[in-house]
Order: C-alpha cells, then structure tokens, then sequence
C-alpha cells in the first residue's frame, strides 16, 4: 500500500469514530507506518529470504552478479555500512550482513574477550540480529523523516512538482534492512540444541543460517589448530535441524549455509557408523590413519574392518582419531557433496589462504556431482593478503622463467616492495579477486568476517595518538569532524542519528503545538546545516 492509500484508509477509520479519534491525524499514521514496514523479525527473514533466492538466481545466470558483506559487531556498525552504501552506490542490493560468531566471542560476552571456541553466551547471537535489525530499521524511519521534512517544504512552499517527486520518493523508499548471514557455530550442541537456538536466531530475523561441521565441544576459529570434525550423518542432522527450525516458522526459503573446515582439521572424535560399504560412514572412515593389526589386537584397541582387513585407527592421548595427512581436499569435497545432498543451499570451505585455484579445484569436483553448487567465502582478515599475493606474483613469475631476482621471496611484506611492479601487479590480482573468484571458483557470497573489529582499533589508535599527542583538540577536528562534515558523514549530526528527530515528530503527533521538541533555535545541530 503506498503513502496516500495508507493516508486514506486511515483518514476513513479515523471518521468512523464519530469525532473521538479526530485528535489524531491520518497522515501521521501512514508516516509512522512507512517507518515501520517490519513488525517483527519473522517479517525480515521472510522479506530477506526472497531476497537471497533471487540474488542466488541471479548468479546461476551470471557470476558477475555475485554478492558482498562485511561482518558487524553492533547494530550502530551495521547501521552505518548501510547507510554509507546508500550514499556512494544508491542502493543496498548484492549487499549483506556478516554475523560472526568470532566477533561476538570477542567483543559481546558477559565473560569478556573470548576466543572462537563457542564459549560465549549462546543467546547473545539472536540478540545481535535483533539489536542489527532494530538498527536498520531506524535508519529506515531517519531516512524517511528527512523525506517527510522535505515533502512538508515543498507543500508549504507550493511547489507541487517538487512535493510530487518527494513523493514518489516516499513510495519508492528502499529499505536498509538486508539479509543477515548469522553464524551459529556448530549448533552450541546437539541437533536439538541446533534447532532450538536457529529457531531464536530467525525469529530475530535472521535468513542464512551458516553451521560449521566441527565438534560443539571442542570448536575452534576456522584459521587455527585443533580443529576436531564430526561424521556426516552427525552433521546431516544439524543440517535437517536448521530447516525444520525454518520450517515450522514459516520461512520456508530459509537459506542453511554448510561450511566445512576438513582441509585444516586432522581430526575426528568419533569412528564413523557405517552400515554398508560405500556409505557416508565407510567414507568417512577410509580417511582414518590406520595400521593393520595381526590378530586381535591390544586390550581397548577400537578396530575397523577395511577391505577385509582388521585395521587399528591410530589413537591420540587426548581421544582422538586422526586422518591420514594430505587426504584434506578430499574430504571437503565430500563434505560439500552430502551437505548438498542433504539440505544445504550454500558451502563454505574454510581455506588457509585467498588462492583461487585452490578453491576452484575443490569445486570443479563438487560440481561434477552437484552443478549448481556455489560458495559463500571468508575473504579473512586472518590471511596476510599482501604476503600472499605477493607470494603467488613471484612464483607465478618464477615458473614462467620471468626475472625476479629484484625480489627476496620470505621478506616481500616490506614496504621496499610498494609501488613496484611485483607489488602493483599484487594489488590489481587482490582488487579482482573477489569478482575473478566469482567466475572462476563458483563464490555466489564474498564475505569480511571482523573488518570492523579492525577498523575499530585502527580508528581509534590514529585518534588516540593525535588527540593525547601535540595535535589536542585539532587531532578530532581535523581527522574525525572535518572529514565527517566534508565527506557528508550523516552522523556528524549525531543527534539526528540518534533518533532526536523522530522523537520530535510522535510529540508533535502526540501534542500538537503543546509538543516540547529539542530541534528548536539552540540545538547546536543546526551549526552543521551547511
């Protein structure tokens, strides 16, 4: 319903009050209403679901038409990336939210600074998306008063041209809310715990759920030592979890996101059950470092039966099986085959570093079985891209015979290597990576996981050393507000951001002219009009 169809339905409730609701206006309650599209996080997973399939469609017709998110820590953050979306590019689409489980470890426990290892609070995930969310929303209602501002202007003024396109405006307003891609770990235990907290996550509104085939007890950060996978039908029912979860409430294109962390993880809790040869538990088992035993071997020895042979998989101290070394990519591309046999619409393989032919190598397999399938993929801040371009330049160079005796392989991180031309021709392969990955690698989702963590602390240390340095009070001026006044920061008027206009707005509706409104005269917002 547009803004004047909202405006006169209203009008003829108000009427059919025989005068008792003539205090309030209809054109108030249509604004407050455009203000408000979502009423709950149910309606946004809905509304970003679709979104996701169609975006997802999109790229089967074209890998050109990949997407992008960065990960957020506060709504406030997500807020802002949007907004600043908004402004440079004109629109939210291909953009979405990262939700990372590391950061909200790091940053949102009541624990303090935790690491990746699911020891947070499992709660705090949905109530990030909720917080996100109510966020976006603002950001919506803000956008939209300064549109209402505009259009009552434009009336007042009797230019019925300018108060038309404010209009069309109005009713063609794209919201900021976009799809959340929320990280639940691997499930914060059991299937049952999996559904349980999916099913909070999307009531908060979440639309992409990304669960991780590692053991709940046991997790760690993808980038690090020590991860202990769990076998497929484990897993599998994590997965049918996640969608019972979408399911039941009625998000029925609900999105699940498997991601497989085989490539860097030796090890295994648990020896697979497997009913017949060739089924996922005899896979998964094939891939077990094992020596063969003569006869019935050692008191508490676990033994397996491999091509008729009684086989001992070899038994860490702690418990733990190992896999055979080198037998990674292997299983990642089974992983990736059941997930997607079994429910999942996206992969995520968990690499050590950006190499496009590693990624794509693993899914030219995949798709031989799977055609569609694509990835959603951790552009990490944990890789040193720099390094690792450079890296790839060199070698690259190497075995095609070009000189490269300018350059010293283990130190080319230094800064004696910017502007040359090994360093120029890293930046460009780094610039296209994301879209080159898109063609060539199957990535439908390019995704940052802590780059605000980062940009965080690289803010405020750059603030903090002119501030409390010989800069003072210029360090914030001339770095922070002068930027944030000529780059047209929208939270230079930081009162506007924080909802004092709307506030002013529901007392007007509220009081009329009794209404006390902080926008008045002395408001020193209005030092930042120009």
């Amino acid at each position: 319903m547009g803004y004047q169809e909202d405006m006169a339905q209203s009008g003829r409730l108000i009427r059919d009050y025989d005068g008792t609701w003539d205090g309030i206006s209809a054109e108030s309650i249509a604004r407050m209403r455009a203000q408000n599209k979502f009423r709950t996080g149910l309606d946004v997973a809905r509304y970003t679901a679709r979104i996701m399939r169609a975006d997802m469609a999109a790229y089967d017709a074209d890998p050109a038409n990949y997407t992008q998110s960065l990960g957020c820590w506060h709504g406030f953050i997500a807020q802002q990336k949007m907004i600043s979306i908004k402004k440079h590019f004109g629109t939210v689409k291909g953009r979405y939210i990262y939700l990372s489980g590391w950061m909200i470890a790091a940053l949102r426990s009541e624990f303090g600074p935790l690491p990746d290892q699911s020891m947070h609070e499992k709660t705090s995930v949905p109530a990030l998306i909720e917080e996100i969310y109510t966020f976006l929303r603002q950001a919506d209602a803000r956008e939209l008063g300064l549109l209402f501002r505009d259009l009552d202007a434009a009336r007042a003024e009797g230019d019925e041209l300018k108060a038309k396109q404010v209009q069309a405006a109005i009713d063609n307003h794209e919201t900021h809310v976009v799809p959340i891609i929320a990280d639940i770990d691997a499930g914060f235990g059991n299937a049952e715990a999996t559904y349980l907290l999916a099913k909070k996550m999307i009531e908060a509104g979440a639309c992409a759920l990304q669960i991780e085939n590692q053991v709940s007890d046991e997790k760690q950060c993808g980038h690090q030592d020590g991860k202990v996978t769990v076998p497929h039908e484990d897993f599998i029912a994590k997965i049918r979890a996640c969608r019972y979860a979408f399911m039941e409430l009625g998000v029925e294109d609900g999105i699940i996101v498997t991601r497989t962390d085989s490539l860097g993880a030796g090890l295994t809790k648990q020896i697979a059950v497997s009913k017949e040869p060739g089924d996922l538990g005899d896979q998964y088992n094939g891939f077990l470092d094992c020596e063969e035993v003569d006869g019935a071997g050692n008191p508490g020895d676990v033994l397996i039966n491999r091509d008729g042979k009684l086989m001992r998989p070899k038994r860490l101290p702690s418990n733990l099986y190992q896999f055979r070394p080198g037998t990674g990519e292997d299983r990642c591309v089974m992983d990736c085959i059941a997930s997607l046999q079994n429910g999942a619409d996206l992969l995520w393989i968990e690499t050590e570093k950006p190499h496009i032919e590693q990624i794509a190598s693993m899914v030219d397999r995949i798709r031989e079985v799977v055609p569609n399938a694509k990835l959603a993929y951790n552009n990490s801040p944990s890789f040193n891209w720099t390094l690792n371009f450079r890296q790839q330049v060199f070698d690259a160079w190497e075995k095609d015979g070009k000189d490269v005796s300018a350059y010293d392989r283990a130190r080319l991180m230094s800064v004696d290597y910017d502007g040359t031309e090994l360093g120029d021709e890293a930046d460009n392969r780094i610039r296209t990576f994301q879209r080159d990955a898109a063609k060539r690698a199957g990535i439908f989702h390019h995704l940052i996981t802590l780059p605000t963590y980062h940009t965080a602390a690289l803010s405020t240390d750059n603030l903090a050393k002119e501030y409390f340095g010989d800069e003072a009070m210029l360090g914030y001026v001339k770095n922070v507000q002068r930027a944030e006044i000529r780059q047209g920061i929208a939270c230079v008027k930081h009162q506007n951001m924080s909802g004092s206009d709307i506030g002013d707005d529901h007392k007007e509706y509220f009081a009329g002219e009794a209404a006390l409104k902080a926008a008045g005269k002395d408001n020193t917002m209005n030092q930042f009009a120009a």
